[in-house]
């Protein structure tokens, strides 16, 4: 596995200098002598427009090391030439990072388009609810609820990958609902919140707090 990390980290590299090996050989030789030689370089090359380096981020997310994982998306040169279901991948991490630089609205954009991007793709089945879970998110911090209400309800209508993001989309319409001083609808989405039984601390402590409010309300 590390071995592959390191050929695609510097295939490129790799895909140039054996394409000048595979010249040299043709040169001396014949064309067939370095045929292999040519073939191999010439996947590395278009691997690394085509495919690019997304595999790299696991490591440095594994690790949280977000610097690592930027550091990664940055170099991709040609965003463009990427394969369109792995574009959107690419951009739906970039709006992951924004967001928690707190780049909201660089957020917001990148995330729109990995969405646009991915709409169908089979790459993105699964985290499309994720993703739009995360711009329901951004739409709370701008205070836009309506919006907000519109994201987290299709998020929990495309599936939602485990309680802790189930639990988190109960929270957030709990809160909507409140705002909207729909008090029984906050009460359900709040039970449900607290059913799925998340073990992530910052969740956790949301239900804590929420729940002192709960009890107060009417409905």
């Amino acid at each position: 596995m590390k071995l592959l990390n390191v050929y695609i980290r510097y295939r490129l590299i790799i895909g140039i200098v054996l394409l000048v090996i595979a010249g040299v050989v043709h040169y001396y030789t014949s064309f067939w002598s370095s045929f292999i030689i040519y073939l191999v370089a010439l996947i590395s090359i278009v691997g690394h427009f085509f495919f690019g380096p997304l595999r790299l981020i696991q490591e440095y997310m594994e690790a949280g090391d977000m610097d690592g994982a930027e550091k990664i998306l940055n170099s991709v040169t040609f965003p463009n030439l990427l394969f369109k279901p792995i574009r959107s991948v690419f951009y739906t991490l970039k709006g992951n990072i924004a967001m928690m630089k707190q780049d909201f609205d660089g957020a917001e954009k990148m995330m729109k388009k990995g969405m646009d991007l991915g709409s169908g793709s089979s790459l993105m089945q699964g985290t499309e609810g994720a993703s739009l879970l995360q711009m329901g998110m951004l739409a709370m911090q701008k205070n836009n609820f309506k919006q907000a209400e519109s994201y987290i309800r299709q998020a929990l209508r495309k599936g939602l990958p485990d309680k802790e993001n189930q639990a988190a989309a109960n929270l957030q319409m709990c809160s909507i609902m409140m705002n909207k001083r729909e008090f029984r609808a906050a009460k359900d989405y709040f039970r449900k919140a607290k059913a799925l039984k998340p073990t992530t601390q910052q969740i956790a402590d949301q239900i804590k707090q929420m729940e002192k409010y709960i009890s107060r309300l009417p409905g």
